[in-house]
């Protein structure tokens, strides 16, 4: 397993306009019983880890070692903050970032309908499918000014008191045998949400191992602003 700091960013266009600012939309009843995602599999909370794993520590996100895998941290210049965690194995890839959440109810519902009528903003094509982790949006989303579309598939994993969201990109932008490995990466991580009170869909700090968490990132708003993605090749 590798680790890599990345200091330049690597987002070419915002998915959702900063002049669009999206109302969160409540559940409308079309996740049935078949589509809500169970995490008798993970991801997991760090309450409910017991074994003796020595995991990579990036503070709200922990991962277990696995050959090939490169984890990469994408770090704000300006104020050193790590924004997201992108996790790299072969030809696929699974950019995570990690929210609180209300104790009471999960919020991908909402969120998700965000992201739709985000990438829809911006001239993507998006439609909502079942998929490992329950609903997803599978997308094809503009990279710039008359660039071509990327394939992304958006996935949401409601926890106790945390949001994990992820991108898949790559050979995991679409279902299937390429997207296998990710998947499972995405399932063992541990998340450390922390007793801090903090605001729903705020961003749990991350950090770059070895380093102390510094405070929350500030002036970020992800869910207005949309995920940063890049090419995997």
């Amino acid at each position: 397993m590798a680790f890599r700091r990345k200091a330049e960013p690597i987002v070419s266009a915002p998915i959702v306009p900063e002049s669009i600012v999206p109302e969160p939309e409540s559940a409308t009843g079309d996740e049935s019983v078949a589509h809500v995602f169970s995490r008798v599999d993970g991801p997991w909370d760090l309450a409910e880890v017991s074994d003796n794993v020595e995991r990579i520590d990036f503070g709200a996100l922990q991962f277990a070692p696995r050959d090939g895998l490169e984890v990469q941290v994408q770090v704000d210049q300006e104020t050193g903050q790590v924004l997201f965690v992108t996790a790299v194995l072969g030809g696929a890839a699974a950019q995570i970032h990690v929210f609180a959440a209300p104790r009471s109810s999960g919020i991908w519902s909402e969120v998700r309908a965000e992201i739709k009528v985000g990438i829809t903003a911006s001239g993507g094509l998006v439609e909502e499918a079942a998929g490992a982790f329950g609903l997803e949006l599978r997308a094809r989303v503009p990279q710039g000014p008359g660039s071509t579309m990327q394939p992304a598939r958006f996935v949401g994993i409601d926890g106790p008191r945390w949001f994990l969201r992820a991108i898949l990109l790559g050979d995991a932008a679409l279902p299937g045998d390429g997207a296998a490995a990710i998947e499972e990466v995405v399932r063992s991580v541990v998340v450390v949400r922390g007793n801090e009170a903090m605001a729903p869909r705020e961003q749990i700090p991350l950090h770059v191992p070895g380093q102390e968490s510094g405070s929350h990132v500030a002036g970020i708003d992800p869910f207005v602003r949309g995920p940063e993605i890049t090419e995997v090749h």
